[in-house]
């Protein structure tokens, strides 16, 4: 199509380099957590738990995120492959990110920072395989035979398609009661594996944490997750990963009574609109298009399984206009947002970067961790969702093409361009309070100061400005100079 035959082109004239661009960090005042309703997660995926720490100081808490997501933290097979992590041998706090102990503490720093703790919890199964050995943390398993935890009578044995891996997935007793690619596939409706699995839980609720991304979920009963969740020590958040399918038996609003669900198509379609279709299509994203009640919806551009399958969703190498999707997101009142944050990867199996023990290295960003959490589009729209919780869309005006705009009713106000060409000296009404504004997509708000562009809002609530092609203002109240 037309409009994205220049994409390649502008984008790499510059516009990429201001959306993509590492916002300043700040060092955070001494044990002040950040105030507000923070609900966005960042996914510090395969981050190590000193990183995660780090983290958590300088970045998430300044920047204003509510949650940061760590990856599985229990004990894991050996080798060096991301889904290695999602084949746990214990439920000992100890992997190649690190030991209990410093989970332990980047739990507390994380808290001091303002920032709660969601963990991936991989519940569904165990390893995938058959011959067995030790691992990560020096712990003896075989395929079922997991001493002291579970032994063959804990996990189904479906006896279907010669290796009780699934097949059919528009068969339900298949999908939740057969193997996920060989992973040993727990019986959840039973009482003795339930309190196992709870008793996890509870020892990472004992360490602090604040929620769990439920792995796998599809592939449980909602009654069992539902079972499991009732013998937890305390309230915490949940969120579970079920992936709609078309058609088939087992749909993603079965599973609302426990907690969030995550919504696969909410990214899909997203690229889709970015990549070939009209923003303008973008009125009534969410609901509007068959997705999860908003209030039920976790939604992402994209996240770590996603990323890996080609073309599905944008991801950190479509650049700027994957920074556009995410401000989109961070803008749009639909769904809790989770921010990805990746390793570079050059094939689907890759892990993170490693010692030649497999030890998870340091995160040190742009060195072999792309930190998409951290552009400054991204890291700024975080304020941008904090300053206009509980505001609705007003003012919605698009060309009827890719240049669209909206208002979050009284608190903020993004218009984006998505043409091949820039849009000069157009005025926008905003709805908003007079004043001088810092436009977060090009500049970082600081101790009442702005280090990018400056936005006037005159006594009606209009400005006038100039956007780029492949580009985007965006301004709210949170961010209005003195």
């Amino acid at each position: 199509m037309h409009r994205r035959r220049c994409r390649s082109a502008v984008l790499a004239l510059g516009v990429i380099a201001g959306l993509l661009a590492p916002t300043a960090v700040a060092a955070p005042p001494a044990a002040a957590a950040p105030s507000g309703t923070k609900k966005v997660i960042a996914n510090l995926f395969e981050w190590n738990w000193p990183s995660v720490a780090s983290e958590c100081t300088n970045v998430l808490g300044p920047k204003g995120y509510g949650y940061v997501q760590v990856s599985p933290p229990q004990e894991h097979v050996r080798g060096n492959q991301w889904w290695l992590a999602y084949q746990p041998v214990s439920y000992r706090i100890e992997s190649r990110k690190g030991t209990r102990a410093q989970f332990q503490s980047m739990v507390n720093t994380c808290h001091a920072a303002g920032v709660k703790v969601i963990v991936d919890a991989v519940v569904n199964h165990m390893s995938g395989q058959d011959a067995g050995g030790t691992g990560w943390a020096g712990s003896s398993y075989g395929h079922y035979d997991y001493p002291g935890i579970y032994q063959t009578q804990d996990f189904h044995h479906c006896g279907r398609n010669g290796g009780d891996d699934i097949a059919n997935y528009n068969d339900r007793y298949e999908v939740q009661n057969c193997e996920l690619v060989n992973l040993s596939d727990l019986a959840t409706e039973s009482d003795y594996v339930r309190s196992k699995i709870a008793g996890y839980l509870n020892d990472l609720l004992s360490l602090g944490v604040d929620g769990f991304r439920l792995d796998a979920s599809k592939h449980m009963p909602a009654a069992d997750i539902a079972a499991i969740k009732g013998r937890l020590s305390r309230s915490a958040y949940i969120v579970q990963e079920v992936i709609y399918g078309a058609g088939e038996p087992i749909q993603p609003t079965e599973y609302t009574g426990n907690g969030d669900v995550h919504e696969f198509r909410y990214g899909k379609d997203l690229a889709r609109v970015f990549r070939s279709e009209k923003l303008a299509y973008l009125k009534n994203f969410g609901e509007g298009w068959g997705h999860l009640p908003s209030g039920s919806a976790a939604v992402f551009v994209d996240n770590h399984d996603t990323q890996r399958d080609v073309g599905g969703v944008l991801t950190y190498r479509d650049g700027g206009i994957y920074a556009l999707a995410n401000a989109f997101m961070l803008a749009w009142p639909y769904g809790s947002p989770t921010v990805m944050s990746s390793y570079t990867f050059s094939n689907r199996d890759a892990g993170p970067p490693s010692d030649a023990n497999n030890k998870t290295l340091n995160t040190t960003c742009y060195s072999g961790w792309e930190c998409e959490h951290r552009w400054r589009v991204v890291a700024n729209m975080v304020g941008f969702a904090n300053a206009t919780q509980g505001a609705g869309v007003t003012n919605w005006y698009d060309n009827g093409n890719n240049h669209i705009a909206f208002s979050r009713a009284g608190k903020g106000y993004l218009t984006m361009n998505d043409e091949d060409g820039a849009v000069t000296g157009r005025s926008y009404y905003t709805g908003l309070p007079a004043g001088r504004y810092c436009d977060v997509i090009h500049g970082d708000f600081t101790g009442g100061t702005c280090s990018g562009p400056v936005i006037t809002v005159d006594a009606n609530g209009w400005f006038t400005a100039n956007v780029p092609a492949h580009d985007a203002i965006a301004i709210h109240t949170a961010a209005k100079l003195s």
